[in-house]
């Protein structure tokens, strides 16, 4: 545990900050060579790719960013929709004079990844999605929760000092001893959920959260779908790993991405939950690396696009899907 919070505040101290639209966005760039960015999940921020960022910075450069709302980036009244963040990482790749980027996406974060990949595909040369969002509706009923009424001033309640210090010490206590045995596969993921709640002392992340997962979640779970547009990019390399214990979204999510796009690499890790990347680092490093390495870029055809959208659905599957219901391609506005 302790190891965990030294990482984390030495990661915060290669934090950099620039204003786009009025509202601050941090993010962490490190490394040289061909550019990754990394979006983290709900709820979280940069940190969760702490254990993997020093190893993919000796090969690529490397962009974490806390998402609008998340982490140490602003929390104003926005738009919080997938659009409205696919937006935000096309303006921060620009003011950092970043071209084109492999999308890395995890939970969440993954509809942004593939809702970034369908407004800007001439800046996305690949996608790899990470317990990913939108390949079907089912997910954890903590997460339906955030959506219903009282859900914030409750929440608010839950994290007043001592009682919110009192929760993520048993969290955290829970994940410490519990991290061997029968309940590994429940505990484990314990010490991402008390730094969520501990993030939720600050009522702007509640809110921010509360509109995050309303756009995308209802009582009967998932309201988005990656298949109606999966034959836009069709030469768009994909990869999707995923942790067999995964107790937020079912790690079963991970055949429908075969499914709708064939020639996706899918790769599940035993003996971890609902972030691989953090229970095996090395494993994942090493996976993304030979998924960039030895796949093409994409490379973006207006006039090839011109003529899958004009086919419609009957213009075959793609590697890269997008999300049912979300906003058109946009390029004038930002969260």
């Amino acid at each position: 545990m302790a190891e965990k919070a030294d990482r984390a505040a030495a990661m915060r101290d290669d934090v950099q900050y620039v204003t786009i639209h009025g509202k601050k966005r941090a993010f962490v760039l490190k490394g040289s060579g061909p550019a990754l960015l990394l979006l983290h999940g709900l709820a979280c921020d940069h940190t969760t790719w702490t254990p993997v960022i020093d190893q993919l910075a000796k090969k690529y450069t490397v962009i974490a960013p806390d998402l609008l709302g998340h982490g140490l980036s602003d929390k104003p009244r926005a738009d919080y929709t997938l659009g409205g963040y696919a937006n935000g990482m096309r303006d921060l790749l620009t003011v950092l004079g970043i071209d084109k980027v492999t999308v890395v996406g995890h939970s969440f974060g993954g509809g942004v990844a593939m809702q970034f990949a369908y407004q800007f595909p001439e800046r996305t040369q690949r996608v790899m999605l990470v317990a990913t969002g939108g390949l079907g509706p089912e997910v954890t009923p903590l997460i339906k929760l955030i959506q219903v009424p009282g859900w914030f001033r409750v929440m608010g309640v839950l994290t007043l000092p001592g009682v919110r210090h009192l929760e993520t010490f048993a969290l955290r206590t829970a994940h410490e001893y519990g991290d061997v045995g029968p309940l590994r596969k429940v505990t484990r993921d314990l010490d991402e959920v008390a730094d969520i709640v501990e993030s939720w002392k600050d009522r702007r992340t509640r809110f921010a959260i509360r509109h995050l997962v309303r756009a995308v979640i209802d009582w009967r779970g998932q309201i988005v779908t990656m298949s109606d547009r999966a034959y836009l990019s069709d030469a768009m390399p994909m990869a999707v790993v995923w942790g067999r214990d995964d107790q937020v979204i079912p790690v079963r999510h991970a055949s429908n991405a075969a499914a709708l796009a064939p020639d996706v690499r899918v790769e599940v890790l035993p003996d971890a939950g609902h972030f691989p990347h953090k229970d095996h680092p090395e494993e994942f490093a090493r996976i993304l690396d030979d998924f960039v390495s030895s796949t093409e870029p994409a490379s973006y055809n207006r006039a090839r696009f011109r003529r899958m959208l004009k086919a419609g659905g009957s213009a075959p599957a793609s590697p890269v899907p997008t999300l049912e219901g979300a906003p058109e391609p946009q390029a004038a506005t930002s969260a």
